[in-house]
């Protein structure tokens, strides 16, 4: 193994079919001949379906099919999309209302989808879109973080989800209670368009027998699943594939209305069906992300060490559960509340609101950022507050001592939180920063010094599989459970198996992304990848017994759909994911302009 092992600097090999055009994403590989498929989406945020009259459409020029959720529903179809589900602060279930493939009775925002035009062309399919008949009866329309408004749900008095609480709240009261002083801060997080490189997009054939998606999304197996409960067919009967993608962000990860929609047209129609959204229906049907707003409380003892934390968080979920809605400024957050530091008495309250807009869903880290972020800011406010310089008051908190078990439950095996920020200090010259602040001011310009420190706990699918195929010429083929978005699998696999067992990089062969060619996995999420191949020593072995969310999903009323918790011996020579602890990664400063 060369200098510096798995981590040295190494050229992608992807990169050269990225590059010069070779790319392979789904709308490059739809068949052909496929259908294409066109979406009629909602124009208002809240309304009552008055009128929905499709009888026109269906008699334009190259129509094959205009399907509203009454044909769906009449096909025996299971409408409802799945999300998680958790409990609130007195152990009752959450708000679960039915979020429709295609729209039932209401829209709830702007892009919801009402109906699935399939033509020969685009154009035909747009042009029928035109004669649809949709008249509706607006509504109020309810976008504030607090209860109250137009109710969007019957299930969800108020507009509230949940009320979710973790921590030991007793405790952190009577810190409080006994502190010498209180800092607080409210803390806006924004509502992001994640906006990736590739739109999302998908294509579906049916041979008669078995129903094929591919879709550019992070795995194969929870689309497949929830095939096959909408269907109502064994997983047997159903594949799923991912091309390449460009660019995955945590918004790609789930299954959207449009994927069942076109599987349903070409389960139909007996012909491939394709789909393909451009950069407006991205905006207003791809799930978003943070928009939450936090208050934030630190109380103090007189050596400015955190005897308590209070955080009472509001977050948009959009008009419906999403996948992971639910769980994202709840048992993510949780994950990391307390960061790098000795908080013995904490106590987390979140609040989850429906909205008339889009749904919000995992984004780079889901949760865990968002957590950090307000933790930091307080942390700097505290500081300004008390007097002491910001990395002092850190360095007076940080757990000292390991392992160290949270007030949330996380373990932290190992740390030297103080070590690594000595490091980042004389990295960006600290000491020096006076001199750079006063030459700017000279110049009539602004300089900053920002302080954050992150801890991160990294997420996966404990029943990931990479499998190894040795060839009769020397080489191997690498069948991974991940689903690369551009972050490089191909080449990062290859090199480690190389390292592990001498076979030349370019003699190894990369297969993912196909729910028939790999038994299982958990794709791409929660930052898991590098972590889980860079510890699969071939001489490790683990058993792990953890759920990516704790949180099963939950479908009353309907068929259930379920994130169970896996438990799973890791066999000999195969990669492993690593242990579930946070992880410390590394406390950056930053200074500009």
């Amino acid at each position: 193994m060369e200098k510096f092992g798995k981590s040295q600097s190494f050229k992608r090999s992807e990169d050269v079919r990225f590059l010069t055009g070779h790319g392979r994403y789904v709308d490059d590989i739809a068949p052909e001949g496929a259908l294409h498929a066109y979406v009629l989406r909602s124009p208002v945020a809240h309304a009552e379906i008055a009128k929905l009259d499709v009888s026109d459409a269906r008699e334009m020029p190259g129509v094959h099919m205009v399907a509203t959720v009454e044909d769906l529903i009449a096909a025996g179809m299971d409408i409802s999309m799945g999300g998680t589900v958790i409990k609130n602060r007195d152990g009752s279930k959450a708000a679960d209302p039915l979020r429709p493939i295609l729209a039932k009775d209401r829209v709830r925002h702007v892009g919801e989808p009402v109906a699935l035009i399939v033509a020969e062309t685009m154009i035909e399919a747009k042009d029928a879109a035109e004669a649809i008949v949709f008249d509706f009866d607006e509504l109020p329309v309810h976008m504030a973080l607090e209860a109250g408004g137009e109710a969007i749900h019957p299930e969800a008095p108020g507009n509230r989800a949940f009320d979710y609480g973790l921590g030991n709240e007793a405790e952190t009261e009577a810190a409080f209670a006994a502190a010498a002083k209180v800092v607080s801060l409210e803390v806006g997080d924004n509502r992001v368009i994640v906006n990736a490189m590739e739109p999302r997009g998908a294509y579906a054939e049916w041979d008669g027998e078995k129903l094929h998606v591919a879709f550019n999304g992070q795995g194969v197996w929870g689309l497949k699943s929830e095939l096959a409960q909408a269907f109502d067919l064994p997983v047997e009967q159903i594949r799923v594939t991912n091309p390449d993608v460009g660019g995955g962000f945590g918004m790609k990860a789930p299954g959207y209305p449009e994927y069942f929609a076109i599987a349903f047209a070409a389960k139909q129609l007996g012909r491939s069906v394709r789909w393909m959204s451009d950069r407006t229906e991205a905006m207003l049907s791809d799930h978003a992300g943070r928009d939450l707003v936090t208050l934030a409380e630190l109380a103090f003892d007189e050596d400015n060490r955190i005897l308590g934390y209070r955080n009472h968080t509001r977050c948009n979920l959009g008009a419906y559960n999403s996948n992971f809605g639910q769980a994202i400024q709840t048992a993510l957050y949780a994950k990391v509340l307390t960061g790098t530091y000795d908080i013995k008495a904490a106590y987390m309250r979140v609040e989850g609101f429906y909205t008339n807009t889009t749904q919000v869903d995992a984004y780079r880290g889901a949760g865990r950022p968002e957590a950090i972020y307000t933790l930091e800011r307080i942390m700097d406010r505290a500081a300004r507050e008390l007097g002491v310089d910001p990395s002092e008051l850190r360095r007076i908190n940080f757990v000292q001592e390991f392992p160290y078990k949270t007030v949330t439950g996380e373990n932290y095996d190992v740390g030297d939180f103080s070590r690594v920020l000595a490091h980042a200090e004389a990295d960006a010259d600290i000491a020096g920063y006076p001199a750079r602040k006063a030459a700017s001011e000279a110049q009539g310009k602004l300089r900053g010094l920002g302080l954050c420190y992150y801890i991160e706990s990294i997420l996966g699918d404990p029943a990931e599989d990479v499998k190894v195929e040795f060839t009769e010429d020397g080489g191997a083929t690498i069948y991974v459970g991940t689903q690369s978005n551009g972050q490089g699998h191909e080449t990062v696999f290859a090199k480690f198996l190389a390292d592990q067992t001498g076979i030349p990089v370019e003699k190894i062969g990369f297969v993912q992304g196909d729910s028939d060619r790999i038994p299982r996995g958990g794709g791409t999420g929660g930052l898991a990848l590098g972590d889980h191949a860079g510890d699969g020593d071939a001489d490790r072995r683990a058993r792990h017994d953890r759920g990516l969310l704790g949180v099963p999903r939950q479908r009353d009323g309907r068929r259930s759909r379920r994130g169970a918790l896996r438990r799973r011996a890791v066999p000999r020579g195969w990669l492993e994911p690593a242990p579930d602890h946070a992880r410390g990664r590394c406390a950056g400063a930053r200074e500009g302009p």
